[in-house]
């Protein structure tokens, strides 16, 4: 690890001045709106059949694999054995990288075919789950070179669903909720918080506590807490290019985004233990989860720090210092060595993939809202255009169970939900 990055410690200095900077009180990260409907719990055998057939045509066709009349006469075969079927590691390996081709939110699809892909289907225990984790962090950003990495566990099974990441991403800050309301870290993650703390988790009370694995192998078995070891978190500390004083405060954010409870969803076979991830572009930090008034909600303390005129909109003090906090971001990566790209470069990117992917007769799925950066916008090129918002499969997947299990809470059997008002 680069000697100028750090792991779990905190300045004693940036609790006080993150209290100052923002007055978020705790609450439930909801989403507004999932399009994802959660499927029953043991999918019926011919929705199965078609999706896997339709999946293996197609992974023949794009791989030059020749006809696929064989393994489709196989998994139709193992489908009336046992109600699912098991994919080869050529399969998934291609299922895989082709549901971040299909990840219509996501703007860094150009090396999606550079994703490597760690099967570990066998593992069946808590343990070996969350230290297959660890290591999927280390194995992700050797010596700071963040790599596209996918780890993926059992799949679900008729009658026998797979194991589950309870937590959003493989590192995340705690969010602890004070007698006031006030939160000492991150807003978004105060119900997993509450939850682990119920399970035995205090932290250090920290803005920046990372919080253990929340990990759950089958549902007769409760969820149990694994820390993840030091040596597993890669964190930037951040500084500014101009202002010395910016390093005092003791900010700081990790390098994997891992994304760990969207289940992966191949030929009709559900994985939904899957934690993958590519690299941070930096106003996924520095425009969204330190900024957001939701989140860390620093723009007001910065600018403070900066000098600017808070008491009017019309000074634009907001987007001075938003600007100013990326610009830490990005400088701070740069420094400690640790892959992080910018969104001007990123979008030029897409555009590319958009490009090579219909030099191959292949329609690009993308959401606007997500693919256009949340910061100077109008000033790359993804923002002069339209997409497609399709969903095509194979697919990375938010279900409402997911979500629920990433706010701390048990999730409701699908067959005790209400149904969706928004999807009949």
């Amino acid at each position: 690890m680069p000697s100028n990055l750090r792991g779990n410690e905190t300045s004693p200095d940036v609790e006080g001045w993150l209290a100052a900077a923002r007055t978020v009180r705790a609450r439930h990260d909801r989403p507004r709106h999932d399009p994802d409907p959660e499927p029953d719990p043991d999918p019926d055998p011919e929705d199965t059949g078609r999706a896997a057939t339709a999946f293996i045509r197609r992974h023949h066709a794009e791989e030059a694999l020749g006809d696929p009349a064989r393994r489709i006469a196989e998994v139709t075969a193992e489908l009336a054995a046992t109600g699912t079927y098991t994919h080869t590691p050529r399969e998934l390996a291609h299922g895989a990288r082709v549901a971040w081709r299909n990840a219509n939110r996501c703007i860094g699809r150009l090396y999606w075919r550079s994703l490597r892909v760690r099967d570990l289907r066998h593992l069946g225990s808590a343990d070996e789950i969350a230290a297959a984790c660890a290591d999927h962090l280390r194995q992700a950003a050797p010596g700071g070179r963040v790599r596209p990495l996918i780890t993926v566990f059992a799949p679900d099974r008729p009658g026998r669903p797979g194991p589950r990441i309870w937590n959003e991403q493989l590192i995340r800050y705690a969010g602890h909720v004070g007698r006031d309301g006030q939160v000492i870290g991150d807003p978004a993650t105060t119900g997993l918080t509450a939850y682990a703390r119920r399970l035995g988790w205090r932290g250090a009370g920290t803005p920046f506590d990372v919080l253990p694995l929340v990990v759950q192998e089958a549902p007769h078995r409760g969820p149990r807490l694994f820390p993840l070891p030091p040596d597993a978190i890669l964190e930037v500390p951040l500084e500014h290019p101009e202002h010395a004083w910016w390093a005092d405060l003791g900010l700081r954010w990790y390098a994997v985004p891992a994304l760990a409870n969207m289940s992966l969803e191949i030929g009709g076979v559900r994985y939904g233990a899957a934690p993958f991830n590519g690299w941070y572009m930096g106003t996924e930090i520095g425009a969204r989860n330190l900024a957001d008034t939701d989140r860390y909600d620093l723009l007001p303390g910065l600018a403070r720090r900066l000098g600017l005129d808070t008491g009017t909109e019309r000074s634009l003090w907001k987007d001075r210092a938003l600007v100013e906090l990326n610009r830490s971001v990005l400088h701070s990566f740069d420094r400690a060595g640790v892959t992080i790209t910018d969104h001007h470069t990123e979008s030029v990117r897409f555009l590319t993939h958009l490009a090579r992917e219909e030099s191959h007769g292949r329609a690009v799925g993308a959401d606007w809202s997500w693919i256009v950066p949340p910061l100077s916008g109008a000033t790359t090129p993804v923002f002069h255009r339209t997409y497609d918002d399709v969903r095509r499969t194979p697919a990375y997947v938010h279900h409402p169970d997911a979500r629920a299990r990433a706010r701390g809470e048990e999730p409701v059997p699908a067959r005790h939900r209400p149904p969706r008002r928004d999807l009949v």
